[in-house]
């Protein structure tokens, strides 16, 4: 007999018709920076909100994938910046196997963007650049959180006033936090469109590093 707990809910029901916007081929950037850039201007007019978050998955060495909500704090053709713990569980799976994968998803515009890419650290010089840009309170809790380990709140509060009263307003960056970058080789932009069948491109990389263009089934 299957004893675990059906719990009561409708999601089954949930349905969102998406009809706001549609992508032909037309419409599309052989850059797809360009493409990209495009796009996340639209999402600022959209008014959406943390336009800048994005779901990063990486793989740790027993092959298990995780993902969690990252910032990205800058973009080029080079690829995405984002900044965290060297030392968190997403530093070591990283460490361990640098391919990873960012996800982008704009309710308002109705629309989503995968990337697919291999991820490094960005040099000291341009993570001593962002550091300096931080308010006093995150520069400081960068040498507060032993990120991603086991912990309680005596501790927390603890390591927090210890480090405040260290560095008081003038912490340095600790060699332990800093940026990575992602290098695409892969991007998918997605548009919802109504009953399911939805706009879908990909770009792959291709061996003259440019970018194979290509329409998928929703």
């Amino acid at each position: 007999m299957n004893n675990n707990k059906i719990y009561d809910n409708d999601i089954f029901k949930e349905h969102i018709d998406f009809n706001k916007k549609s992508l032909d081929e037309e419409d599309l950037n052989l850059s797809p920076f360009v493409q990209f850039d495009q796009w996340f201007k639209d999402a600022l007019k959209d008014k959406e909100i943390n336009v800048n978050a994005m779901s990063l998955s990486t793989v740790n060495i027993k092959g298990f994938p995780s993902s969690r909500i990252v910032l990205l704090k800058n973009f080029s053709d080079e690829g995405f910046v984002f900044y965290t713990n060297y030392n968190s569980h997403k530093g070591k799976d990283i460490e361990n196997n640098p391919n990873g994968c960012l996800l982008f998803f704009w309710q308002i515009s109705e629309r989503q963007i995968r990337i697919e890419g291999s991820i490094k650290k960005i040099s000291s010089e341009d993570s001593d650049k962002y550091f300096d840009t931080r308010p006093i309170q995150s520069k400081i809790n960068t040498w507060v959180s032993k990120q991603s380990q086991n912990t309680n709140k005596e501790e927390l509060m603890e390591r927090s006033k210890f480090f405040q009263d260290k560095y008081q307003n003038h912490p340095p960056r600790p060699a332990h936090w800093g940026g990575y970058i992602l290098n695409p080789i892969y991007f998918e932009f997605w548009q919802g469109r109504t009953s399911r069948l939805h706009d879908r491109f990909s770009y792959i990389k291709n061996k003259s590093h440019t970018w194979d263009i290509n329409r998928l089934f929703p």
